[in-house]
């Protein structure tokens, strides 16, 4: 694992009580439940917002929210004398150890970020850091695109306090994963706490307040932690429209879809897992691709219009079309595959991506070899013999279970598997052989480091 990700023990005990001084900027959803929360953990709280109406709110220990639980909490801990607030920047960033930036970022008219208010937030903590005497750390809960906060808010940051983040102060990236509805729920017991951090001082001042929560934590790099929120919500809607495109089709047919769901739901191995989830190469074979046009082919008999699944294999395919690009931005026309089938450790070749890859690369003139130790053992004993000569002839002949013929081939190698032979033959290639990846290669995170590297997804 790359030493940048590190995913940290947690003892998943009760809730642990706190001891910093936090200043929590922007008392919407986000920030009002994570003030309260992070106050009811032993935390002396600060509340920040321009709004007075949502300042005076919590002055008088009521919501200005509506959220599960968030009332009673706020009353107690406005009570206990844990949470106060004030529209003071500058007061509250001096009377605190770490200040989590929580002020909105809505949808720019083109459909972009606007960071409006973020950077305003920004140069007012910086500032009030200018005069700080000491470290300090300022977090953004906020959700933003990747680069946001190094690009846009550590500069923000560094001008107005004339100080460096990293040696001076501390900056963090903290997504929140709090539903509207349960979110106090969510912040007790979060399904994974992520920390972004500009140095180790910081990350283990931030994870240090989520200490004692169940889940897995990670301290990563600020601008991994900036694509977390939006891979999770990504993805959530896109198991929405999936679920209900399939709704829609079931429907048509005549099908109780949630019976149907139960049954796919059920399935934790392949369905509900990690599985397929991991970046890499076009899928292929004899099952999915046939599959999903056949959905398709149904739905449009129905005259039924599903976005989504028409479009999976159009991604598929682009994702085939990025690997071809890659070798054509490189210049080089020799070039060594490894792997032809469509899963590593089988001969079959039936729709397989790898295939299609090195057709298309021939059909443009590179000069090609393959090697696949197990494709090319089933053409000599039959398994795969007649559909090789028949319909592959061109790629039969440049087949081979020679692995040295390919290496001294190639200036450009394609990845399509990580069999042990395959990784041993890239590690002894020199500086001047270009690997693209399609696979993942073991150890991958170091090899990016490394001249003449490409790894298709990361």
């Amino acid at each position: 694992m790359d030493e940048r990700y590190r995913r940290t023990a947690n003892d998943d005990g009760p809730m642990a009580g706190g001891s910093a001084g936090v200043s929590v900027f922007g008392l919407g959803y986000v920030g009002c439940v994570s003030a309260a929360c992070l106050a009811a953990r032993g935390n002396q709280v600060i509340g920040v917002d321009v709004n007075p109406q949502k300042t005076e709110f919590i002055r008088q220990g009521r919501t200005p929210v509506v959220e599960e639980r968030i009332g009673e909490l706020i009353a107690s801990v406005v009570a206990r004398g844990q949470l106060s607030v004030t529209e003071d920047v500058a007061k509250a960033v001096l009377a605190t150890d770490i200040s989590i930036v929580c002020v909105g970022t809505p949808s720019a008219p083109g459909g972009g970020l606007s960071t409006e208010y973020l950077e305003r937030v920004s140069a007012e903590i910086g500032a009030a850091l200018a005069v700080k005497a000491g470290w300090h750390v300022v977090a953004y809960r906020s959700t933003m695109v990747p680069g946001t906060c190094v690009g846009t808010l550590i500069p923000v940051l560094e001008r107005a306090s004339g100080k460096r983040a990293g040696v001076d102060f501390g900056v963090s990236v903290n997504p929140e994963f709090l539903r509207e509805g349960s979110s106090v729920r969510d912040f007790e017991n979060p399904p994974k706490t992520v920390v972004g951090e500009s140095d180790e001082r910081t990350g283990a001042e931030m994870m240090s307040l989520y200490e004692g929560l169940p889940g897995p934590r990670f301290r990563v790099p600020i601008d991994v932690a900036e694509m977390t929120k939006y891979v999770d919500n990504s993805f959530h809607a896109l198991k929405v429209t999936f679920g209900n495109e399939i709704g829609a089709l079931c429907a048509r047919l005549g099908l109780d879809s949630h019976a149907v769901m139960d049954i796919f739901l059920a399935d934790t191995k392949l369905n509900i897992s990690p599985a397929y989830l991991r970046p890499g190469f076009a899928f292929g074979g004899s099952c999915l691709p046939k599959d999903v046009r056949a959905l398709t082919h149904t739905a449009r008999r129905h005259d039924l219009e599903l976005p989504v699944l028409a479009n999976v294999l159009a991604s598929n395919e682009t994702q085939l079309r990025r690997a071809v690009d890659l070798v054509i931005e490189l210049g080089r026309r020799r070039v060594g595959i490894f792997g032809l089938s469509f899963k590593s450790g089988t001969d079959d070749l039936r729709e397989s991506p790898m295939v299609e890859f090195a057709e298309r690369l021939l059909g443009k003139g590179y000069d090609v070899r393959i090697y696949d130790a197990n494709v090319a053992l089933s053409r000599l004993m039959g398994a795969n013999r007649a559909f090789i000569e028949e319909r592959l002839p061109h790629i039969g002949d440049l087949l081979t279970d020679d692995i040295a013929t390919v290496v001294a081939h190639g200036e450009i190698f394609i990845a399509g598997t990580a069999e042990p032979a395959v990784v041993a033959a890239i590690d002894g290639l020199g500086p001047d052989r270009t690997v693209i990846d399609l696979v993942r290669l073991p150890g991958a995170a170091q090899r990016r480091l490394r001249p003449g590297y490409v790894g298709i997804g990361w």
